[in-house]
């Protein structure tokens, strides 16, 4: 759900302790709200909570279904609860007659969220429309929604925007909702990481393209390092000769091995081509590539290779560098990455 929608839940949640009496709660530590045990459990139901619903509609909707016992019961877990930022719209499989508590810990349940939508970081924006497609949505009705979404200052196009994460839509949400969820997502994360205020001579967009560039060459623990090597390179110069790039441009996933014909197609995107950042993000980073793109690891390095899984390394000396990519051969062709090219 988008980031406006959790804090308006939760600022409604807050102010509904007031109208409620809750706060009487909170301050006394008594516990009068009407709540059932913690051996109270019933029938599970479908239960849908609107987009934009108000702290005071969920907890009455509990209540109306026979969910909780009282709705001040939920409000007293889910005023001084912080996850009660996180309940997403939608269809939600709950049990009837349960403790507050519980039902708090169900809608959270992402097991109990039918048609849950998970977005992988780095993953490229037609991915996530097929899992869009596969939802319900039309490839006509995401055309349509595109041109009316609503972006943060300082970012363009369709590529990075959508943040990966865990969405689920209220039933008839229109792919115009879906979309702009996940860029009102991606405005927070950018917004908190520092990425939309640029730094120092990078603007949001080309930081934007840094940190995808980051999500798609390596694992997090080596995410600043990386940062660091891509820095590097455009200090002095260097093409950046990143096999991700070329992986986007082919639309291919899973292959460790670029062969070198295909370090020669024609595109924009092609750093072994090109100098400098592609025109644009591969793919739609999460929050820890974006940090790293904000705040790389200090060091001289201008090379890095994965020699075999979870064994990255880092030189500054090409002549290293060799030696390592041997090494990497080597255990390419024994198929330690999985398959053999």
């Amino acid at each position: 759900m988008g980031n406006r929608t959790i804090r308006r839940l939760l600022a409604v949640f807050a102010g509904m302790v007031v109208v409620t009496g809750s706060i009487f709660f909170l301050r006394s530590g008594v516990d009068t709200a009407p709540d059932y045990p913690m051996s109270a459990t019933g029938n599970e139901i479908i239960i849908e909570i609107p987009t934009g619903a108000t702290g005071f509609e969920i907890a009455r909707l509990l209540f109306d279904k026979g969910i909780v016992k009282s709705s001040a019961a939920f409000f007293q877990v889910a005023v001084v609860d912080k996850r009660s930022e996180q309940i997403a719209p939608g269809a939600h499989r709950l049990q009837q007659k349960i403790p507050a508590k519980e039902a708090l810990d169900q809608l959270l349940d992402s097991a109990r969220i039918p048609n849950l939508l998970k977005v992988a970081e780095g993953a490229w924006t037609d991915e996530i429309f097929t899992q869009l497609i596969a939802q319900g949505f039309t490839k006509v009705e995401l055309a349509k929604a595109l041109p009316k979404l609503t972006l943060p200052l300082g970012f363009s196009g369709i590529e990075g925007i959508f943040f990966p994460a865990q969405y689920s839509f209220a039933r008839g949400a229109t792919a115009l909702i879906a979309l702009q969820a996940m860029v009102d997502r991606f405005s927070v994360e950018a917004e908190d990481s520092g990425l939309s205020a640029g730094s120092g001579k990078l603007p949001p967009m080309q930081l934007l393209t840094i940190a995808s560039l980051i999500q798609a060459e390596g694992d997090q623990v080596d995410f600043a390092k990386i940062s660091q090597v891509i820095r590097n390179r455009l200090k002095i110069g260097m093409p950046l000769q990143l096999d991700a790039t070329v992986q986007y441009v082919q639309r291919k996933r899973g292959q460790v091995f670029v062969s070198s014909q295909s370090m020669k197609i024609p595109s924009p995107y092609n750093t072994y081509l090109h100098y400098g950042l592609p025109p644009g993000p591969i793919g739609n980073p999460g929050r820890a590539a974006m940090d790293a793109a904000l705040h790389p690891e200090i060091g001289n390095w201008l090379y890095f290779i994965t020699v075999k899984p979870g064994d990255t390394r880092f030189t500054e000396a090409y002549s290293e560098f060799l030696r390592w990519k041997s090494e990497y051969q080597t255990n390419l062709r024994a198929g330690a990455f999985g398959a053999k090219p």
